[in-house]
């Protein structure tokens, strides 16, 4: 089986180092960019298996960067999953509605997270 990537977009270290750190050590790899014109520029040049997309991002946030995503054919099928702070009632709705196919809650459960990934990657469009 080949080693599936995942394209991070995140733009707090801390976070980023910490998701990489849980993801890798399950036998993804990780390929992040910390701004939202980061995250469209690598969308460009690769087709990741899976997107996770924080929605607070500098210079485009995450809804716009989905919106744009979903609109890319080199992205067609593939999942662009929210892992956000915003919990607020209507916050998940808010990012399925801009096109997110799923909703991971921060702080991440270290635990859960690759079991989480693992389930959008079967449920995967071919």
């Amino acid at each position: 089986m080949t080693q599936q990537t995942i394209l991070y977009i995140e733009d707090n270290p801390e976070n980023s180092l910490l998701v990489k750190r849980v993801l890798e050590a399950e036998g993804y790899k990780v390929v992040e960019a910390d701004s939202g014109t980061a995250g469209l520029s690598k969308a460009e040049t690769m087709r990741p298996d899976l997107v996770l997309m924080d929605i607070n991002l500098p210079e485009m946030d995450g809804y716009e960067l989905t919106r744009r995503f979903k609109q890319m054919v080199r992205l067609a099928g593939v999942p662009v999953v929210a892992m956000t702070a915003n919990v607020m009632k209507g916050d998940r709705e808010k990012t399925l509605a801009a096109g997110c196919d799923g909703y991971i809650q921060k702080p991440i459960d270290v635990d859960q997270l690759p079991i989480q990934i693992a389930r959008f990657l079967q449920a995967k469009r071919p």
